[in-house]
C-alpha cells in the first residue's frame, strides 16, 4: 500500500525558525548591497523562504537546502537588483520562470509599491507560489500565471505590456531574449541573471536581440560575499518585436537566433 503523504504546509507559524547562519548571511549581504528592509518586510522574505525549505522536502523547489546557502544564492542573489529597480521606477514586474520565487518575491517584497505576476509553466510549483503568496501578504499585489511565455506573448493582454521582465537562470541569453522582449513595452528592460564568464555568451545573442527589438547589454556585478561570479545583464527594449516571435520550442531549438 502507498504510503499516504502529509499534505504540504499552508501556514508559516507552524514551520520551525530560520538558524542564526540564515540571518547572519544575510544581515551582511543586505548590508553590501546597501539594502534596509523594514521589519515587516524582512519577515515576508524570511517566511518565504520557511515555506520553500519545507515544499522542498516534497517537491525538490531547489537543490539548495541549508538555509545560509539560500539567503545567499537565492534571496541575497535575487535583491542584487533592488538598486537598479529603484533608479528606474518600474512599477510593475514579470518574473519569468519563477520556480521557488525567485528572483519576483523577494523583490516584490523589498518594492511595497509595485505589482508583480510570477510565470511559471509547471503546476506544482505554480501551487506553491499561490500559497507563499498568501502566506506572506502579497495576493492583493502579485499574482501567478501557471503558463509559457509563449502563451502570454500571444496575448494582448500581456505583449508589449510589460515595463520590466526580471528571469534567472532559464535560459541562454539569446533565447530568454526571444521569450521575454515581446512582453516587454516600448523602452522596458529585461534583467537576466548569469554567471561570469558571460562575454561569449552575450556575443552570441547581440544580433538575436536586435531583430528583437533590444539595445545594448549592459552588466553589473553583485557585491555580496561568495556571488562574485554572478552578474545582471540588462537589456533596454528599443524598437518593435515581430509577431513571429517567440516561436515555439522546438523551432527555437532547431533554428536559434
Amino acid at each position: 500500500m502507498r504510503e499516504r503523504r502529509e499534505p504540504l504546509p499552508t501556514r508559516v507559524d507552524l514551520l520551525p525558525e530560520l538558524p542564526p547562519d540564515y540571518d547572519r548571511v544575510l544581515r551582511e549581504g543586505l548590508r553590501s548591497l546597501g539594502i534596509a528592509l523594514e521589519r515587516g518586510q524582512r519577515q515576508a522574505v524570511d517566511d518565504h523562504v520557511r515555506l520553500l525549505l519545507a515544499w522542498t522536502e516534497a517537491i525538490n523547489l531547489t537543490g539548495i537546502r541549508d538555509p545560509a546557502d539560500v539567503a545567499r544564492e537565492h534571496v541575497l542573489d535575487s535583491l542584487a537588483a533592488l538598486p537598479l529597480l529603484q533608479r528606474g521606477r518600474f512599477g510593475r514586474l514579470l518574473d519569468l520562470g519563477s520556480g521557488g520565487g525567485f528572483p519576483g518575491l523577494p523583490l516584490a517584497v523589498a518594492l511595497p509599491g509595485s505589482r508583480a505576476l510570477l510565470v511559471e509553466s509547471i503546476g506544482k510549483k505554480a501551487r506553491f507560489l499561490e500559497t507563499a503568496v498568501a502566506a506572506i501578504g502579497l495576493s492583493d499585489r502579485v499574482r501567478i500565471a501557471a503558463a509559457r511565455a509563449e502563451s502570454l506573448a500571444a496575448s494582448a493582454q500581456h505583449r508589449a505590456h510589460w515595463p520590466l521582465v526580471v528571469a534567472r537562470a532559464i535560459a541562454p541569453l539569446r533565447e530568454l531574449a526571444e521569450l521575454a522582449l515581446p512582453l516587454l513595452s516600448p523602452g522596458g528592460a529585461l534583467i537576466a541573471w548569469k554567471r561570469f564568464p558571460v562575454d561569449s555568451e552575450i556575443d552570441r545573442a547581440k544580433e538575436a536581440i536586435r531583430m528583437l527589438g533590444g539595445g545594448a547589454v549592459r552588466t553589473n556585478g553583485v557585491p555580496v560575499a561568495g556571488l562574485e561570479d554572478h552578474v545582471l545583464l540588462t537589456i533596454e527594449k528599443v524598437g518593435p518585436t515581430s509577431r513571429e516571435f517567440p516561436r515555439d520550442p522546438a523551432e527555437r531549438r532547431h533554428h536559434p537566433l
